[in-house]
């Protein structure tokens, strides 16, 4: 349908939102008013996106509308794909090996591996700093690579991980706002155990969960995988007591299910009132308002766990949209992300507060909306403490930046895979360390040959 936009929603087979029960929710009413810039240039021709299905079910009803709308108004015909998370890398993959695919792709970590083969969104990026200022430095940090000086994606959004705590659990060990570090969790998870045979749950499994769980903890005793100059740092002494804090969590708090969850379990397990206390964003409570209100009346949340070191937690997700080589359709992609951006307030709104701005200006109403949530929660200012997320929360790159290197150890899961070894008992805490740092040194010399990594 030429200048218009002919929009083909093709969910993967078996795709299924994080915290769709089924039920669907309804369209949200009091979604901001989108505001429209005219491109700099006069557009044409398609716009193919490939696009995560969102774990909040409403979120994806509006985008495909919202892009519907856009793309009718500067005369681009476009056609939207949503597919599971999980099987987004593999399909990018996939499309540049091929040569040809969607021109503008996104994902919820960040994708450095994949820099050789897109295009450096670095000039897309200033525009957006001279329109609304600094971005946020975590998504900057999750975006950009110093050794090249490019941008290999564009970083609109992320998205918190807070804990997601039974109040009336903790509360009857003495603690009703929740662990505050990792060891009330181990201390409170093992009581509530005992007493309730409720066991917690964090993943050690080939999930995104599990990934922000492991650099999670590492952060806060005082390890990661890399210092911020790009230098792998993981067999340290630190990173050690973590693995073996997490064996020790594992054996006295702790479900089997956390080997082989995948991205939905912990929500489910949640919601279904088997779980004390999960690490993932708010979309288990969203789900639970509408399908368990009494559950959801009892899911708080409380902010990164402190450790020896710090109190810091991985971000949850954080968007990276990338535009392969081969697009045909960039200059459209790129003015699309400029008014996506321009647009956020209604983004995080449609979320229903789950997608936060990397340009905080473009939500003005956010503090008001975390303080009284337009979505029902009880109380009212249940997710005041978002408003301090970026303070608490870092990348995958922490101390430094996200690259190629962090990208491939993130996508073959080296951190969670580090941590179930030790679990399971399979091999010593020190040893599990010293092979994942080897695998570790392993990647980032096959990428420092490429040029990617400094």
């Amino acid at each position: 349908m030429s200048g218009a936009a002919a929009t083909a929603l093709a969910l993967a087979s078996g795709c299924a939102h994080e915290d769709d029960d089924g039920s669907g929710a309804g369209v949200l009413v009091g979604i901001p008013q989108e505001e429209f810039t005219p491109p700099a240039g006069k557009l044409s021709g398609s716009l193919r996106i490939l696009a995560w299905s969102h774990f909040v079910p409403t979120y994806d009803r509006w985008f495909d509308d919202f892009v519907r709308r856009w793309a009718g108004r500067v005369g681009v015909d476009v056609s939207i794909d949503h597919i599971d998370l999980s099987q987004i890398t593999t399909r990018v993959a996939a499309e540049i090996y091929a040569g040809h695919g969607h021109d503008l792709i996104q994902y919820v970590a960040p994708l450095p591996q994949f820099e050789p083969a897109v295009l450096d969104l670095s000039d897309l990026v200033r525009e957006a700093n001279r329109r609304w200022g600094p971005q946020a430095e975590l998504c900057r940090q999750s975006s950009f690579n110093p050794t090249t000086n490019r941008y290999f994606a564009y970083a609109p959004g992320w998205v918190p991980v807070p804990g997601n705590f039974r109040r009336s659990m903790w509360s009857a060990i003495g603690l009703p706002n929740g662990p505050a570090s990792w060891d009330e969790l181990l201390r409170g998870g093992t009581e509530i155990r005992r007493a309730t045979g409720v066991r917690l749950g964090l993943g050690m499994s080939q999930e995104l969960d599990s990934n922000m769980v492991g650099w999670s903890l590492l952060c806060s005793f005082g390890s990661s995988v890399q210092d911020a100059e790009g230098r792998v740092t993981l067999d340290r002494s630190e990173a050690v007591a973590a693995v073996e804090f997490m064996a020790r969590l594992y054996r006295q708090a702790m479900t089997d299910e956390v080997f082989s969850w995948t991205p939905s379990s912990n929500n489910q397990g949640l919601v279904a009132g088997r779980l004390s206390y999960i690490s993932n964003s708010i979309s288990a409570w969203r789900t639970a308002q509408r399908t368990t209100p009494g559950i959801a009346g009892d899911i708080h949340f409380a902010p990164a766990l402190a450790g020896p070191a710090t109190a810091l937690a991985a971000h949850h997700l954080v968007h990276n949209w990338i535009i392969p080589k081969y697009a045909t359709g960039a200059a459209a992609g790129q003015e699309f992300l400029l008014h996506y951006t321009a647009n956020f307030a209604a983004a995080t709104y449609s979320s229903m507060l789950y997608d936060l701005c990397a340009w905080p200006g473009r939500t003005p109403e956010l503090a008001n909306w975390l303080r009284r949530d337009p979505f029902g929660a009880n109380p009212a200012d249940k997710l005041a403490l978002l408003a301090d997320a970026a303070k608490w929360s870092v990348g995958l790159g922490y101390p430094g930046t996200a690259n190629a290197a962090t990208g491939e150890i993130v996508s073959s899961y080296v951190v969670p895979n580090m941590f179930a070894r030790a679990a399971r008992g399979e091999v010593s805490a020190a040893t599990a360390v010293a092979d994942a740092a080897a695998q570790a040194r392993s990647i980032y010399a096959k990428w420092q040959t490429r040029g990617l990594v400094a």
